[in-house]
């Protein structure tokens, strides 16, 4: 239940007045959009036993029956946060209906944690409402077809509905909770700071929200010390009710029951059974309908183990489960929001509309991250999928650890506390940890630690480890924090994959007890040369220990033999990706009239090259002089190679030669000296080997007075290929132009002709794409789509060169550069290779660093100097690692939001040329 924190006054007497002026009555408004059927919204105040829930309506009009979806929203939001959402898939062809829950939005009632008396009963009276709707489809008279999809809280509220409501027929539930206690109690631990969090956010600010602001706002964007307007309590002294003054919206069960822990510093049964009977798990046997299940990586809330129970119990009620592992979650992160949307939707398609022919994806799919955006902090992902969910055990491979017993130090007051995710920090830490760098402390004196040997193979854990240790405790109790390190080869660096710790509270440990510890489940790959740790920690700043002084001691059992779970069935997504992987451009309808007409002129070539024919490309002394010039050349001895799988960036100032070395690559006009061969075969004119290439270069040539889909047609059947080799159905997805496919292309916008252009170039899937500023026109969702696109569809061993302008998108999506100035070769390699390293870091913050802090950092050991800038803060480090100085900053109480290195390729190009481009 993603935290969203409390809103200004002034906005809530807004939402009241606005409540006011719609109760009792439906208000319709029209949602235009240019390339879609109109969206039709109807705003209604519905009434409940004890509450008035505000609720939106949308339908692209008609009297056609439809399968509805209900559109849950994330603690602290409102109805306002889905309506982005409810619009596209109300353009599908679904009535939708969003609500504000209990407490929130301009909704009345007490928050009850959906209770199944309030929350989950006001579900089951929408579904009456939606059964005599004239538009909706009915498998039975009071009984619509309706599926049931949202995030954290709202996800929660989809799989008790289903469990409730024998009507629901599938459901979407993301990055949610199955048993509520064991979320905020695991294994006996009060998960203390999310709590805080959570029930100060209820307390303070439930009320009057307003849609401004995405729902389910990440940790990492607003911390929760930060939040100063609103009172809302820092990170080391959570607020609750009390603090509050009350208990908000809160039921007062709750309310009492959060104090009761809170002061306890450790839940008792009465209030794991008042969570627990708020939970999916309480009707986890009666959810018989088809899951679509996505769970964050990046989640300390509500981690993996959450949506691994769901499967296992909705598996085994015989109903359809596929699993999504995205890289973000409740700690940050990238929540894939296009990607999963879509998938929401096939999955509504197949199971709602019946359509059999919907792709619902595999059955469990994983995000991996290969690096981080050095611009915007994302993470950029691979996908990984198996044809069946592993679970968090699957393909176990035993690692052998070395340590003798030790014992250590429970502190009085449990402090210092060691740090493992920081809610409101952990986005930005959990995305170092990918970079290798992350941030977790263990004080000295308060933990064990055992190793293993070297890794001689890298190891991809997919799953949660297990280890048994014998945990002796001088006062009878112990609570411990389980944690694996990626040790790097000096032994010192470690990285804790997602920040993630696994709490545990051993009782009845004065004479010893053995314990089998179940460790927080990751996707990470740990590198030949690299050892895992396994750390036991007295104390975590997340969590509750015990107050009271006490030494535990801890000695592995069995062997000390640590099970890390592989799932090998689980492949790197090489074929059948979502529909934006089609999104590349493969040709031009300009190159299709070329090739036509130069037929007749194709000179001999030479003979291929054999030991070239798995090679994309090699250019060889190429040279191109400007027409009726003996001595100005646009192109002058250019040589470089491209290899299977890489992104190559062709870079450089207007004028530099990239379009003329482009055209002449796709055989549109001749070099006068050189050679260029593709999989060996030297380029002509209309060459044969120009089918495996695919090029969009200044513009698709499309006929204005065919439509969309005419131009598409008509541009293959120019080339004289098979109709089943153009994927033209992919194709025509891709576009995403909805009813405009059937319009003429006059018609068009130049965004819309730019999307046209990539399905076009995208038929017949060449082995080769070159791409000259292929994001044109395109709004910035559609930029980060499209380079996503380009890393996968490389990673499936095609071969992609791009040109632009944007050196940022460059930055984030080729592996490669070759950097041209004034027709020559500057520099060609790795991306790394150029932009170099640097012992500057670029420190970003929620808020602007105060001068004197400034001062201060820069006076630390190992800093070199600290500076101000508009993007941030640059830090050059002087002897100091940045790990070391990650911790120095949240020592200093700096408002970190990320960390990476200075000089991007901006610097690096401008150096190369010799000045600004």
């Amino acid at each position: 239940m993603q935290i969203r924190l409390p809103r200004p006054r002034g906005r809530w007497l807004a939402g009241v007045a606005a409540f006011a002026v719609l109760a009792g009555a439906g208000t319709w408004t029209a949602v235009a959009d240019d390339s879609a059927p109109v969206v039709q919204r109807e705003d209604r105040v519905q009434e409940m036993p004890g509450a008035k829930i505000d609720t939106s309506y949308f339908t692209t009009g008609g009297t056609e029956r439809r399968p509805a979806v209900l559109l849950g929203h994330g603690f602290g939001g409102s109805k306002d946060d889905v309506r982005a959402q409810a619009e596209k898939l109300a353009r599908d062809g679904y009535a939708v209906l969003t609500w504000s829950a209990r407490g929130f939005g301009s909704s009345t009632g007490q928050i009850g944690l959906n209770d199944p008396d309030f929350e989950v009963n006001d579900v089951s009276r929408l579904i009456d409402w939606l059964a005599k709707r004239p538009e909706v489809q009915l498998d039975a008279n009071g009984d619509p077809r309706v599926g049931v999809a949202g995030a954290s809280y709202g996800g929660a509220i989809s799989l008790l509905a289903a469990g409730y409501d024998k009507r629901v027929d599938a459901i979407a539930p993301a990055i949610t909770y199955w048993n509520l206690s064991d979320a905020l109690f695991p294994n006996g631990v009060f998960k203390k700071l999310w709590a805080g969090i959570f029930f100060s956010t209820g307390s303070a600010g439930a009320q009057g929200t307003s849609g401004d602001q995405p729902a389910d706002v990440p940790a990492g964007d607003t911390p929760p010390g930060g939040a100063g307007k609103q009172g809302t309590a820092g990170a080391g002294t959570p607020r609750g009710p009390a603090a509050a003054g009350g208990c908000g919206r809160f039921q007062p069960a709750l309310c009492t029951m959060y104090e009761r822990v809170a002061v306890a510093g450790k839940p008792d049964a009465a209030a794991e059974q008042l969570l627990q009977r708020r939970s999916p798990s309480a009707v986890g046997n009666r959810i018989k309908v088809p899951t679509l299940i996505v769970q964050g990586q990046s989640d300390s809330l509500f981690p993996l183990a959450h949506a691994d129970a769901m499967a296992k119990q909705i598996s085994a009620n015989g109903a359809p489960v596929s699993v999504d592992w995205i890289a973000g979650g409740h700690d940050g992160g990238d929540r894939e929001t296009g990607r999963i949307e879509s998938r929401i939707s096939n999955w509504f398609d197949r199971y709602l509309k019946q359509d059999k022919g919907a792709d619902t994806g595999p059955a469990f799919r994983v995000s991996r991250t290969g690096g981080i955006d050095s611009t915007d902090g994302e993470a950029l992902l691979r996908g990984a999928t198996g044809d069946r969910y592993p679970g968090l055990a699957g393909g176990a491979h035993p690692i052998a650890l070395t340590g003798r017993e030790q014992s250590f130090a429970n502190p009085a007051g449990a402090t210092p506390p060691a740090i493992s995710a920081v809610p409101g920090l952990g986005g930005g830490l959990t995305q170092l940890s990918s970079l290798g760098l992350g941030l977790s402390l263990d004080f000295p004196g308060q933990f064990a630690r055992f190793d293993s040997q070297p890794l001689q193979q890298s190891l991809r854990i997919t799953g949660s480890p297990t280890v048994r240790a014998t945990v002796t405790s001088s006062s009878g109790e112990a609570v411990l924090f389980g944690k694996v390190y990626d040790v790097g080869p000096d032994g010192r660096q470690q990285v804790l994959p997602s920040q993630l710790v696994a709490p545990v509270r051993v009782e009845d440990a004065k004479q010893g007890k053995d314990v089998a510890l179940t460790l927080p489940a990751v996707d990470h790959q740990v590198d030949a040369g690299h050892r895992l740790r396994l750390v036991l920690s007295a104390t975590d700043l997340g969590y509750a220990s015990p107050a009271a002084p006490a030494t535990y001691t801890v000695a592995l059992a069995d062997g000390g033999t640590l099970a890390v779970p592989t799932a090998p069935a689980v492949k790197t997504q090489a074929a059948g990706l979502p529909w934006w992987t089609w999104a590349l451009p493969a040709a031009g309808a300009l190159l299709a009239a070329a090739l036509l007409i130069t037929a007749r002129r194709r000179a001999l070539a030479p003979a291929p090259d054999p030991e070239l024919a798995e090679v994309p490309l090699e250019i060889t002394g190429l040279t191109k002089r400007y027409a009726r010039s003996a001595d100005r050349y646009a192109v002058r001895e250019l040589s470089f190679r491209v290899e299977k799988g890489q992104v190559l960036g062709l870079l450089g100032p207007n004028g530099a030669g990239k379009t003329t070395t482009l055209r002449m690559l796709m055989g549109l006009i001749r070099p006068d000296e050189g050679e260029i061969r593709v999989f060996g075969h030297a380029i002509r004119p209309g060459a044969p080997v120009l089918s495996r290439v695919g090029a969009f270069v200044e513009g698709a040539g499309f006929l204005p007075h065919l439509s969309g889909r005419d131009n598409l047609e008509l541009y293959w059947q120019a080339t004289g290929r098979p109709a089943s080799d153009a994927h033209i159905e992919e194709a025509l997805e891709i576009a995403g132009l909805g009813d405009a496919l059937a319009r003429a292309v006059r018609t068009y916008s130049q965004g819309m002709r730019q999307r046209l252009a990539i399905a076009q170039a995208m038929l017949g899937m060449p082995d080769l794409l070159i791409l000259d500023e292929p994001t044109n026109g395109l709004d910035p969702p559609q930029i980060r789509e499209m380079r996503d696109v380009m890393i996968r569809y490389a990673a499936a061993g095609r071969t992609v060169i791009v040109s632009s302008h944007l050196l940022s998108e460059v930055e984030q999506s080729c592996t490669h550069l070759v950097v041209m100035d004034r027709g020559r070769l500057v520099q060609a390699g790795p991306v790394a290779e150029i932009t170099g390293e640097s012992d500057t870091l670029l420190v970003t913050t929620a808020d602007e660093v105060p001068e004197p802090l400034v001062e201060k950092i820069a006076a630390l050991p190992g800093i070199g100097s600290a500076t101000r800038t508009d993007e941030g803060l640059l830090v050059r480090l002087d002897g100091s690692t940045a790990t070391g100085m990650i911790a120095e900053l949240v020592r200093l109480d700096v408002p970190l939001t990320g960390v990476g290195p200075h000089r991007r390729l901006e610097d690096a190009f401008l150096t190369l040329i010799g000045g600004p481009a």
